[in-house]
């Protein structure tokens, strides 16, 4: 009974710990993908109804289900933006906490099936959890807002995990109802799983990995089950896989890398974590990936063969050694099956910490076995000092790490020094530089930058709106900027840049001298073929166009480019938006003509699609008829 409370003791303390170390880090702001992905909890107004709340969560974009799961989740600290980061970050600790509970509760469950005594398996079970818990390559999943996804995804893998070894137990005595448990468990929360984040879909095959692992052969699961529930569903994800398989030179035009190229870049990527998530330090490059040097081949650079040849070694000793150390199996294969999805063939970019999330979760179980295992050479004070040692450091770490992601433009600027090859980190800082009234040095900065990475058109676009900010931009800079962007590579910070660019320069008239060079940049990037491929640049120019005509008080072409503009959004939202810039400004004939295509695609438009109700819908378009109506009988001007 002692050694119970004692253990229960350890486990709050474990809980207070991680919660201590992360609170520097709840003061943090919100970071890029937080964003996109939050901004429409304004998009409806507050999110107060039925049918709102709906709308918000069925229109993700985050990935191929929408993610409805993750997105109804962060109504819990917001219904409208824009809103404080705190709650979020705040709600994402506790799904952190709650997540090193149920990782616990599972490795107490997979060691009693692998037939650990208790005592043994309670020890093993709190020292794992403390440092997957406790590890500092975590806090870029729980204090970056958006990867609550990845949270969700691994709580219900963590649900599966539990509900599917509670359930295995009773295979013994009630084999009907563990089956129909198992079942049941497994089939939930695999779609939860999935809907908070796709890889979420890899829980059968993760189960798959313990049962493989798993050194007792008594009562495991009769095989028609394991095809039924397990097989089937890990091989319709790898048939699906199977689709993303293509040897063309440029698959994702987005993207500097083959998928080729990208197998061997993520030989040393995976390896790389291993080692970060083996060997911890307190803050590593954060987001600023995009800098990330692409293996070309295998001996390009001649890493990525040391790195596939230690993975390749690492995968078949599992095998070799399944049988005498399980714990060492499956920490590496469930490592390894977690990382299938993001780290293969799908074109995502390639580096990323919170993939790890997952994909950790069994990996420190050798080690904690290796430490009560030295309980049988030295003394047991001395282990649990060793151990205290280890956890103690992870903690400090974490916590370091947490405070600077508690002051975001500090964080951002620490990551931007350390990868001068990536340019959103070079264009972060001197984003900051000229925040801080530094004009000169932040152009200068950007001079030198674009000099290392003449192909970067984000770069090249962000020199010249900071030139048009000081109002020193000259005709040859619009030329020379459109010249460069004709040929670089598709980026879309560079289109958000262009986008800031005629927003800022139309909204004024003292800036009209700049609206025409600014048509000259977009005409030049549409003559480049690679930015012809996405639907973000599609849709966007003509909209900038539509713009740039108003601006030069030409409605006429204005209203062809909203015409055109509405047609590739094809959105109710965007387009009444249009509509209100053009009879904003008094041009209501045009506004109204607008208005008419607007109403057209409403009507036509599924009611699943629409971000708010048909009857709201219509009692705006009326009152904006109304408006523009009233507006040409009066020849008013808003």
């Amino acid at each position: 009974m002692y050694k119970k409370i004692y253990a229960i003791a350890l486990f709050f303390l474990m809980l207070l710990t991680c919660t201590i170390v992360y609170l520097p880090g709840l003061k943090g702001d919100f970071l890029f993908d937080d964003y996109p992905n939050l901004q429409d909890l304004g998009a409806y107004g507050v999110i107060d109804s039925w049918d709102k709340f709906k709308t918000f969560t069925t229109n993700g974009f985050a990935g191929p289900t929408g993610r409805p799961i993750s997105l109804a989740s962060f109504l819990i600290d917001a219904n409208t933006w824009p809103a404080s980061p705190y709650p979020f970050k705040y709600t994402n600790l506790m799904i952190h906490l709650l997540n090193g509970v149920l990782l616990c509760w599972a490795i107490l469950l997979l060691l009693k099936n692998y037939n650990y005594n208790e005592k043994k398996a309670t020890w093993i079970s709190l020292v794992a959890t403390a440092i997957w818990l406790l590890h500092p390559y975590m806090v870029s999943t729980t204090l970056y807002i958006v990867q609550r996804m990845a949270q969700l995804a691994t709580l219900f893998t963590l649900i599966g995990i539990v509900g599917y070894l509670k359930a295995r137990v009773l295979l013994n005595r009630k084999p009907k109802q563990a089956y129909l448990y198992m079942a049941a468990v497994t089939i939930t929360c695999t779609l939860l799983a999935t809907y908070s984040k796709e890889n979420g879909a890899l829980l059968p095959l993760l189960i798959l990995v313990i049962e493989f692992c798993n050194p007792n052969k008594n009562y495991k699961p009769i095989w028609q089950w394991c095809a039924i529930f397990l097989w089937l569903p890990s091989l319709a994800i790898l048939t699906l896989m199977l689709k993303y398989v293509t040897f063309a030179d440029n698959p994702w035009p987005n993207r500097n890398f083959n998928m080729v190229e990208r197998l061997y870049s993520e030989t040393r990527i995976v390896t790389e974590y291993l080692f970060n998530l083996l060997i911890p330090q307190i803050e590593l490059k954060g987001l600023y990936q995009d800098g990330f040097e692409v293996s070309r081949s295998l001996t390009k650079p001649i890493t990525t063969l040391y790195s596939t040849f230690f993975l390749l070694i690492l995968f078949i000793s599992t095998f070799i050694l399944r049988k005498k150390f399980p714990l060492f199996a499956i920490s590496i294969l469930f490592f390894f099956a977690a990382h299938l999805m993001e780290s293969t063939v799908i074109g995502l970019e390639l580096y990323f910490e919170h993939r790890n999330y997952t994909a950790a979760l069994f990996l420190f179980l050798p080690l904690a076995s290796s430490l009560y295992s030295l309980k049988r050479y030295i003394n047991d004070h001395l282990v649990n000092f060793i151990t205290i040692i280890i956890l103690t450091i992870l903690s400090f770490f974490t916590y370091e790490r947490a405070k600077l992601w508690g002051n975001t433009e500090e964080l951002q600027l620490y990551w931007a020094k350390i990868s001068p090859n990536s340019p959103r980190a070079q264009n972060s800082i001197a984003e900051v530089l000229l925040n801080q009234g530094r004009y000169q040095e932040s152009n200068k900065f950007l001079e030198h930058a674009i000099q290392r990475m003449p192909d970067s058109a984000l770069l090249n676009v962000r020199l010249l709106l900071q030139k048009i900010y000081m109002n020193i931009a000259t005709e040859q800079d619009f030329i020379q900027t459109a010249y460069k962007i004709q040929t670089q590579p598709f980026d879309a910070q560079a289109v958000q840049a262009l986008r800031t660019l005629v927003e800022y320069v139309t909204l004024n008239d003292k800036n009209l001298n700049y609206v025409r060079s600014s048509l000259i940049l977009i005409n030049n990037l549409e003559k480049n073929a690679q930015y012809n491929h996405f639907p973000l640049f599609q849709r966007l120019m003509p909209y900038l166009k539509a713009k740039i005509y108003l601006a030069e008080k030409k409605p006429d072409q204005s209203l062809k480019q909203y015409q055109e503009a509405i047609v590739r959004y094809n959105d109710v939202e965007a387009g009444m938006m249009m509509v209100a810039e053009l009879g904003s400004v008094g041009y209501p004939i045009q506004a109204l003509t607008l208005l008419d295509q607007v109403e057209d695609i409403y009507q036509k438009q599924p009611k699943s699609n629409l971000k708010r109700s048909s009857k709201e819908y219509d009692s705006e378009i009326s009152r904006i008829r109304t408006i523009l109506i009233k507006q040409l009988q009066y020849g008013e001007k808003s």
